[in-house]
């Protein structure tokens, strides 16, 4: 079993940054492409980023594009979601999930083994 614990949501001002991160417990992180959904209140929630297991290729929500950066450090067991030039259309829970083991279909559904607790972004205009 894996458990993931986002962390580094908070309230920011229209155009500043955040980096979140999700740590993971267990050896097989590595295995695991990982990747970011959000759901904002009354939204259903939707994917932002994700990141194949060998690192080799990211994806994007195109309302994130250009903006935000996913990364993975896998000695640290740790994906990360840098969010630059933020808006307030980007206020969400931000939810780091997981999917094993050597995935290689699409990351941009909800096809995830793994969720974490959530992250609230909050951005003021």
């Amino acid at each position: 079993q894996v458990q993931l614990v986002e962390s580094g949501g908070g309230l920011v001002q229209a155009g500043g940054s955040l980096r979140l991160s999700c740590a993971a417990s267990g050896r097989t992180f590595s295995r695991l492409s990982m990747g970011w959904f959000r759901q904002a209140p009354g939204k259903e929630r939707e994917f932002v980023a994700a990141i194949r297991w060998s690192g080799s290729s990211t994806y994007y929500a195109d309302s994130v594009k250009g903006r935000f950066t996913i990364s993975r450090d896998n000695a640290k067991n740790t994906v990360y979601l840098q969010m630059n030039s933020l808006k307030p259309e980007d206020t969400a829970v931000y939810y780091c999930a997981g999917k094993g083991t050597y995935y290689s279909g699409s990351l941009l559904v909800n096809i995830y083994d793994y969720w974490g607790q959530g992250t609230q972004v909050t951005v003021s205009s």
